[in-house]
């Protein structure tokens, strides 16, 4: 398969990534599972099902707004229909969504196809925001239509990803038969061409690099939302195309995981763990780190040990053949670590599917996969996560992993060390040498406790002091 990765740029004097062979294997891979299907076409909505089907982008800006859409009819090329100028765009620069699939002497597609073309101008209904009476929904109706018509296929289901009501149920007035095509387009992802793993991992090096630069900076006095914008410029600056998300969680926010950022301050003795989300080239990674800031309690070490030792035991499992089930089994029940039931501590102990999107097929977690086990297989690319709170009721470590599964096993592209726990910001020093990196918090050390249950009960320690006091100011007292 191979998990090399290179430069983010494009050269003649080496083999990097192929994107012809990306785009007509991803095309091929998902009119595969069309023709397995009963379906005569599929119809996306969701921009990531439109990238695999047609190779077209337009920023993830729209990502949330429905706005385009592109339909692949069984024996037949795609067609996109797409957002304004966009369209013009296409037709300019890309040209496998020419008819004919040639080119001008100028690069572009040519301008006298006396056909349609397969990139067209099209749009739905922003969600709602046109006004119902404008008929878009209609529109979108009759296009695909017309495209079903065309290629005879007007009687078969049609598979649809996401969609939005009106379109729906146009569709059905249209005399078009809807039914779940998100099936198909996750079958046919479901496996990653070499040219995807190499981008998967590419994707993964760029987040090694963000969590170097996180390392150096994270210290005391430093907020949540500071690390994020840190790792934005980071991957931005490595030519990330967008940074979907970084949580970035410390202190007593570890436990519960509140999966999202805040403006907190980290503290001495802070745990603080991240997931970053981003993409390359629309591949994407889900990758979590933890460190303890200046020192780590002994709890806290304890946490993290075990939640690196459920990792380990789950790797250990990969391979073709294996299941989503085996790989579950080896993680605790939600009742073990603090949960009612397996929905309540859904995606703690957790993996997925990682490719245009996150998440996809296979899912890993206690909630399904016992009862519906997937078959893993050689090709696929899915992350691992793991979660524990420690005993101390307020840290947690978490660690992700992503892999890439072999003939014989898997290999881990997550390379940020996380073996063990690893402590960031300055070292400090007593008059007695460097502090120790494995230490409770100083304002638990009044306590017993705090004082490893073993030192004298306060009460003793105030009556030693004051009798010693009374002896030591015995002449003083006479005297006065």
């Amino acid at each position: 398969m191979g998990t090399h990765t290179y430069g983010t740029m494009a050269v003649d004097w080496e083999q990097r990534i192929d994107l012809d062979r990306l785009r007509e294997e991803r095309l091929a891979r998902l009119r595969a599972e069309l023709e397995r299907s009963s379906l005569g076409a599929l119809l996306a909505f969701d921009f990531t099902n439109i990238r695999y089907m047609t190779s077209t982008h337009i920023g993830t800006w729209a990502v949330d707004k429905l706005i385009r859409f592109s339909l692949l009819v069984r024996g037949a090329d795609p067609v996109v229909w797409d957002f304004g100028s966009a369209a013009r765009h296409h037709q300019l620069y890309n040209p496998w969504l020419s008819s004919s699939g040639a080119v001008s002497e100028d690069g572009h597609a040519p301008h006298h196809d006396a056909s349609p073309g397969r990139a067209r101008a099209g749009i739905s209904t922003l969600r709602g925001a046109f006004h119902p009476d404008a008929g878009i929904a209609a529109d979108v109706a009759t296009k695909v239509r017309t495209e079903l018509e065309r290629h005879g296929v007007l009687g078969e289901p049609v598979g649809v990803d996401v969609v939005e009501m009106p379109v729906l149920m146009a569709l059905q007035a249209a005399g078009v038969e809807v039914v779940d095509g998100q099936q198909v387009f996750l079958e046919a992802r479901r496996i990653k061409t070499h040219d995807e793993v190499r981008l998967l991992t590419q994707a993964a090096s760029m987040v090694d690099a963000a969590y170097e630069d996180l390392y150096d900076f994270l210290r005391p006095g430093v907020r949540e939302n500071e690390c994020v914008g840190l790792v934005n410029k980071t991957l931005y600056d490595l030519g990330s195309e967008h940074v979907e998300g970084v949580n970035a969680i410390s202190g007593e926010r570890c436990a519960p995981h509140p999966h999202v950022y805040s403006d907190r301050i980290v503290r001495p003795g802070d745990p603080a763990f991240f997931d970053i989300l981003h993409s390359y080239m629309g591949y994407r990674t889900c990758y979590y780190r933890t460190f303890a800031v200046g020192s780590a309690s002994v709890a806290m070490k304890d946490a993290y040990t075990r939640c690196r030792e459920y990792m380990d035991q789950a790797i250990a499992l990969v391979r073709p053949g294996a299941t989503t089930a085996d790989i579950v089994s080896v993680w605790p029940t939600a009742q073990e670590f603090g949960f009612a039931d397996e929905e309540a501590a859904f995606a703690l102990q957790y993996g997925h599917g990682v490719g245009l999107s996150i998440w996809e097929k296979p899912i890993f977690s206690r909630l399904v996969s016992l009862d519906h086990p997937e078959v893993i297989e050689e090709g696929m690319v899915f992350a691992l996560e793991t979660y524990w709170p420690a005993a101390d009721g307020w840290s947690a470590a978490r660690i992700e992993e992503e892999l890439v599964v072999t003939a014989d096993g898997c290999e881990v592209i997550t390379k940020f060390p996380a073996e063990e726990l690893l402590v960031a910001g300055r070292r400090y020093w007593s008059v007695d040498g460097p502090l120790a990196a494995t230490r409770d918090a100083q304002s638990h050390l009044n306590t017993v406790a705090g004082r490893g249950g073993t030192a004298a009960p306060v009460a003793d320690v105030r009556a030693t002091a004051t009798a010693g006091s009374l002896v030591g100011s015995t002449s003083t007292g006479a005297e006065a």
